[in-house]
């Protein structure tokens, strides 16, 4: 009478895949995606950026300085000569200005190196979850799909014995609503996959998307534990690495301030000739200019802004010991659930058949069989729902430990 749910036998009699996380794109296309990414390339550009400070930092502020004068001096009733003067200077940083240059210089390419792996780190977020929202919407058009088909087949089924007097005219009222039901649901799902889709490639327009998405796959636990994974989220964390290089670099600023409250004497050099050259001379000059009330507290600043940027490291030390504790938590609840809905749905698919077998022995009204369907897909929607979040959750703390597609464990 009404055709069995077929998408789901594979799921039912399922085992533990072979894989160890399947349904995920190649991770070749998907590095290359995310080093395309406008995120990862700006922060790639910011590391330049930080190289060539560090280069500039290397080299200090201070450069040579010539300074030269050309004139022509008239004196009374002695004549006209020709003078010059030319000095020669440059600043020079005083003992333990330049190392602490190099170091603010070092720490500030780390942070920008951490920075980039970061942001690809999100990207890869951001690609992880539109390609499991695609996915799961379409699983879910598949098996509202399939129970619009076997209304149909109700319907046409029930449209004849009520011609043959077999069935009240109510019935096929029923079977008309309960097809309207299943049609609107598949629309829904529809549009829910194909938005996913749209997202996944606005974002990600170089990744290349099969034409149809596959057959969500079952999820399964990786080898390593939920424990491991999550210590490795923090052990790995460019987001950490990140926040102490950026409170390394502003320490290392602030102690250049203080020293700096003592000024960089310039020394050099100072010829000269007056009276067409009766009058030369040679010689050593240096400038030392006299710090005061500007340049202290300049140095308040930069102590205070390490300080910022030390407690800043520390919330973000919080920050990941969450996100870890909330993967591993998250992994292990959705797993569950999905456990759960699986032995739901095996339950459900048992109750149908016989309610399908009661309805065509006369036991059982249309409108029950209609609700043990309606009740049987929905607890299919919910296994599918359950299953991506299941891959969801896993995926993350993949990502988020550097287990897949980012970092150079790999």
């Amino acid at each position: 009478m009404i055709a069995r749910f077929t998408l789901m036998a594979a799921l039912l009699a399922a085992t533990t895949p072979a894989l160890a996380q399947p349904g995920l794109p190649p991770e070749p296309q998907v590095r290359e995606a995310l080093d395309q990414h406008p995120s990862v390339l700006a922060a790639m550009a910011r590391v330049e950026a930080a190289r060539a400070d560090g280069e500039a930092l290397r080299a200090g502020p201070h450069e040579f300085m010539l300074t030269t004068s050309a004139i022509q001096r008239t004196v009374d009733r002695d004549g006209r000569y020709a003078e010059f003067d030319a000095s020669l200077s440059r600043p020079i940083r005083l003992p333990g200005k330049a190392r602490l240059d190099r170091q603010a210089g070092a720490s500030g390419v780390e942070a920008a190196e951490n920075r980039m792996e970061d942001a690809r780190h999100q990207a890869a977020l951001l690609l992880a979850d539109y390609w499991w929202d695609w996915l799961g919407a379409a699983a879910e058009e598949q098996i509202d799909a399939q129970a619009a088909a076997n209304l149909e087949r109700s319907l046409t089924s029930i449209r004849r014995r009520a011609e043959l007097r077999d069935a009240a005219p109510m019935e096929v009222d029923q079977a008309e609503a309960a097809l309207g039901s299943a049609r609107l649901q598949v629309q829904q799902s529809a549009g829910r996959a194909a938005l996913a889709k749209a997202r996944l490639q606005a974002q990600f327009p170089g990744f290349v998307l099969p034409a149809a998405p596959g057959e969500l796959p079952l999820p399964e636990m990786p080898q390593a534990s939920l424990a491991e994974l999550g210590r490795l989220v923090i052990d790995r964390s460019h987001e950490i690495g990140a926040a102490k290089a950026e409170a390394e670099r502003l320490q290392a600023l602030a102690d250049r301030a203080r020293r700096d409250r003592i000024a960089d004497p310039s020394i050099g050099v100072r010829a000269f000739s007056e009276r067409s050259g009766q009058e030369t001379g040679l010689g050593v000059i240096a400038t030392i200019p006299l710090g005061g009330r500007h340049r202290s507290a300049l140095a308040d600043r930069a102590g205070s802004e390490a300080a910022a940027a030390a407690a800043e490291a520390t919330a973000v030390s919080f920050d990941v010991q969450e996100m870890a504790d909330t993967d591993v938590v998250n992994a292990d609840a959705a797993w569950q659930a999905w456990l759960r809905s699986r032995d739901g749905a095996k339950a459900q698919v048992a109750a149908v058949l016989k309610m399908r077998k009661g309805y065509d022995l006369g036991a059982i009204d249309l409108a029950d069989l209609l609700l043990a369907e309606r009740q049987t897909q929905d607890m299919f929607r919910a296994e599918v729902q359950a299953r991506t979040a299941a891959l969801r959750a896993i995926t993350r703390i993949l990502i988020d430990s550097h287990s897949i597609w980012i970092g150079d464990e790999l």
